[in-house]
């Protein structure tokens, strides 16, 4: 049996007892890890929408990147202004604003299903994700403070493997819901994305009522530093712009969420133009298939760092999505399918593990550096309309020539950082 110890017992104040701190401090853990399973539950329908739209609404391929383009917007829009209201009233307030948000935006798929057009639903998207980008925000910082500061990127891929769970599960229940025959009700037909976001916005209000009758630990900053500084901070703190690990970090994040979003934007027409005979709901299934590789190597990578440094093992796999990108590139009909379904596996650490490492060393600058790490999923606003207009122009195949440059930046900024030793001799033990 495999045992990991997350490091979920040093971040409470010393004045609660033992097994109170311990209590709060696994339950505070438990409900962010939820957050993170929405998020990747949303996200995960996304891929679908915009294979969806471009049939429904009759757009071509580089107008589908539009989807992206106000989902992960909001992100650079929304991150540093929540980041500034947790500095002042705690990671709670972020949680909640972030859940009423979301709530807001799934519902306003109703009055855009009414409408009919694409732009209401960039409208509702964008609402949503920016309360997504609240979530984002709080839910990272958060979880990287619940504890022990030797287990902080192993505790944010753990915590995100269960947004894997929700990627693998969204492309499911969109395939089902989206591709099946229209569904009437007392004479009215329901349009499947309003049947898909008002159970969404529903599950989302539970969460809300949840969140707001819990009484989270205090992270206060005095008590959240430790989690992600190794030091004690010094009074005033060095730039934050003089730190590589954060600079790179941003350049290396804004290119991986974009590859990510942009494989995931175009997997559909990909498998499409390249497994004969396959379906648009069959292909939306391999999708989802392609996420639970995802979060196997969540699980999977989480384990691994108490062999492997998280610096080493994200260089691996950057280099192995780059392998896979120019199998992609070739063409090879099934095997290229395969080999991009394959790519879930290895991006699947990515995230998590720059975040970690940008705010590492941070001390009290870690909320600013954090909502501006952030901000650089505005890669995923950018980046897959230059993935959509190659697809369009060149051909799928060769559009993947986006997501293999990003991944060779990736690798440069585990190359270019210091092995945090640390990490590897964190509390993980094998039993």
């Amino acid at each position: 049996m495999i045992k990991i110890d997350l490091g979920l017992h040093d971040s409470l104040p010393e004045t609660l007892g033992q097994s109170q701190r311990s209590t709060s401090i696994k339950t505070a853990f438990f409900l962010v890890t939820m957050l993170f399973f929405m998020w990747g539950f949303s996200h995960g329908l996304l891929d679908v929408l915009n294979h969806h739209f471009q049939q429904t609404l009759n757009i071509s391929r580089a107008e589908s990147g539009l989807i992206q383009t106000a989902y992960f917007g909001a992100y650079f829009v929304v991150a540093l202004p929540i980041g500034m209201v947790m500095e002042r009233f705690g990671h709670k307030t972020g949680i909640l604003i972030g859940l009423l948000l979301f709530s807001l935006g799934a519902l306003l798929f109703v009055p855009a299903s009414w409408i009919g057009s694409f732009a209401p639903f960039l409208i509702a998207l964008f609402v949503l994700a920016c309360g997504l980008a609240c979530l984002e925000v709080a839910a990272n910082l958060y979880a990287a403070a619940l504890g022990s500061s030797q287990t902080s990127i192993q505790r944010l891929n753990f915590a995100q493997s269960f947004n894997g769970l929700g990627v693998f599960l969204g492309p499911m229940i969109g395939a089902s819901v989206l591709y099946a025959p229209p569904l009437h009700l007392g004479g009215e037909v329901i349009a499947p994305t309003s049947l898909i976001y008002v159970a969404l916005a529903f599950l989302v209000l539970v969460l809300l009522v949840i969140f707001a009758r819990t009484k989270l630990p205090d992270l206060s900053q005095k008590h959240a530093t430790p989690a992600v500084e190794t030091a004690s901070a010094p009074s005033k703190p060095e730039s934050l712009w003089r730190k590589t690990n954060f600079t790179f970090a941003l350049v290396a994040q804004f290119c991986n969420i974009g590859a990510y979003v942009g494989v995931g934007a175009f997997f559909i027409n990909f498998t499409l133009d390249h497994w004969a005979g396959i379906t648009p709901q069959y292909s939306a299934y391999l999708l989802s298939l392609s996420m639970l590789g995802y979060m196997v190597g969540r699980f999977s990578g989480t384990w691994l760092m108490q062999y492997i440094s998280p610096r080493s093992l994200l260089v691996i796999n950057s280099l192995a999505c780059t392998g896979l990108c120019l199998i992609a590139m070739l063409g090879l009909g099934k095997v290229s399918v395969l080999a991009v379904m394959g790519m879930y596996f290895f991006m699947s650490i990515m995230y998590p593990t720059i975040f970690g490492m940008g705010v590492h060393g941070l001390g009290q600058q870690t909320n600013k550096g954090g909502s501006i790490l952030v901000m650089t999923l505005v890669g995923a606003a950018i980046l897959p309309l230059v993935m959509g207009w190659l697809a369009d122009t060149l051909g799928t195949a060769q559009s993947f020539v986006m997501p293999l440059v990003c991944y060779i930046i990736v690798a440069l900024y585990g190359f270019s950082q210091q092995p945090i030793k640390s990490f590897v001799s964190a509390g993980l033990s094998a039993k």
